[in-house]
């Protein structure tokens, strides 16, 4: 079987090129398997960041609940006090509520779904409390899970905040806030711009070609030491300095982890604070959470805004509450309610289309918010392997899953995941 590495900002993955059989969720489980168990571990048990083993399947299984063993991180401090605890009211019924998997006509439930996309700890809100709650294989009540590209949302919303209150004007560039980047292809980009990614730049995220710009970029966010004889970016800053334009910014949605590091970089700018210290000034600690999350960052300390939060799960579901109640929660308003309704508006659907998801007709992104075409005016952050939240206001409900699934992409899990979504969505809805 082919294979290729990529490091991904701090991550370093291997991915295989080609479909195969993989372990189920059963067999795969990382504490049955053993992994990085006893002192030390056997050879044939322990992963390593330095080779990228700890992120190869079935091991990733483990390191998505320990990223912190592996990688330089840096915190996101919890609140100290007025921390918010849930109400719990479980509801034995949703594993029994049944779908449709997209494109075919098989059926399944809410439970055997979990196992299909390799579930390591879901919760799901109904009316702020929780129904349902369940953990799987190394992840516990109080563990830590990797976000990946969830991270892009709470990056999207501090800057969508931001703007609300005034700090950043849409309208201006990149460049304007951020000299470094005027000679790049961020330049001439809008804020607006970079927050729902229609910029047109020359970089392309296709693993398979050698000489994508994801190469150059991976090299540049890897923490551990340049190779001999490298002379490239050396963190992710120096890297987006690099980037060159490549058509008409506003056109098209086009969805590239670069907008999110430079959207970082801006709100660092104009706020004198790292992305870390500011979500936990303005989310982290007003949400009432219980546990420090942390980012992974690179060589220079550079937090990955595009993919490096790693949280606790029953504080993950706090902000989806939070956003799910108009941007009010732990008895403050976080958020303004006409920002949180912004992110439900959506973005360009004709913009969006030009993306050619399949299994997304009619989405659209706002703020990297991913928005749905469905009529409760659902939005959802996303991310590799399996992360999601998904926020429904019509059902009052919120749905906070990490996940572990030996593909990346959600094409893999999609079919299983939004229909169950709706479904548990219509069953709430049929409540009332």
């Amino acid at each position: 079987m082919k294979k290729f590495t990529l490091i991904i900002g701090s991550i370093l993955l291997i991915q295989p090129l080609i479909a195969q059989d993989f372990l189920n969720s059963n067999d795969s489980d990382p504490t049955k398997m053993g992994w990085m168990k006893g002192f030390p571990p056997p050879k044939d048990r322990t992963v390593s960041a330095a080779d990228g083993s700890f992120f190869n399947f079935p091991a990733l299984r483990y390191s998505v609940c320990h990223m912190r063993k592996f990688l330089p991180t840096t915190v996101v401090q919890s609140a100290q006090d007025n921390r918010f605890n849930f109400s719990v009211d479980l509801d034995k019924a949703l594993d029994t509520i049944t779908f449709t998997v997209m494109g075919t006509t098989e059926r399944t439930t809410w439970k055997e779904s979990l196992d299909k996309v390799y579930t390591d700890g879901v919760i799901v809100l109904h009316d702020g409390k929780i129904v349902y709650e369940k953990y799987f294989g190394e992840l516990k009540p109080d563990g830590i899970h990797a976000l990946m590209s969830v991270s892009k949302t709470f990056t999207g919303t501090l800057g969508a905040l931001l703007v609300a209150e005034g700090v950043l004007d849409e309208n201006k560039t990149a460049g304007e806030y951020v000299p470094e980047l005027k000679k790049s292809g961020f330049g001439d980009a809008t804020v607006r711009q970079i927050l729902d990614m229609t910029t047109a730049l020359k970089y392309s995220e296709d693993y398979s070609n050698p000489k994508s710009e994801i190469w150059t970029y991976s090299a540049a966010g890897n923490p551990f030491p340049k190779p001999a004889g490298y002379n490239g970016p050396q963190n992710y800053y120096e890297y987006l300095e690099t980037v060159k334009k490549e058509g008409t910014h506003g056109l098209a949605f086009g969805y590239r982890t670069i907008n999110t590091d430079a959207m970082g970089w801006i709100i660092s700018r104009v706020t004198g604070k790292s992305i870390p210290e500011l979500l936990s000034e303005r989310l982290w600690k007003p949400l009432g959470t219980h546990f420090d999350g942390y980012y992974q960052v690179d060589g220079s300390g550079i937090a990955y805004a595009g993919g490096g939060f790693n949280v606790n799960l029953r504080d993950l579901a706090k902000f989806g509450a939070m956003v799910c109640n108009n941007g009010f929660f732990n008895g403050k308003q976080i958020l303004p309610s006409k920002l949180v309704k912004e992110f439900s508006a959506g973005g360009s659907q004709k913009a969006f289309e030009k993306a050619g998801y399949t299994n997304l007709k009619n989405w659209s992104y706002k703020d990297m918010w991913w928005v749905t075409d469905n009529q409760d005016g659902a939005i959802s952050a996303r991310g590799v392997h399996g992360q999601a939240i998904y926020v429904d206001p019509v059902a009052k409900m919120v749905i906070v899953r990490v996940a572990s699934h030996p593909l990346a992409a959600n094409q893999a899990n999609d079919p299983y995941s939004l229909p169950a979504y709706k479904a548990l969505a219509k069953y709430f809805v049929s409540k009332k």
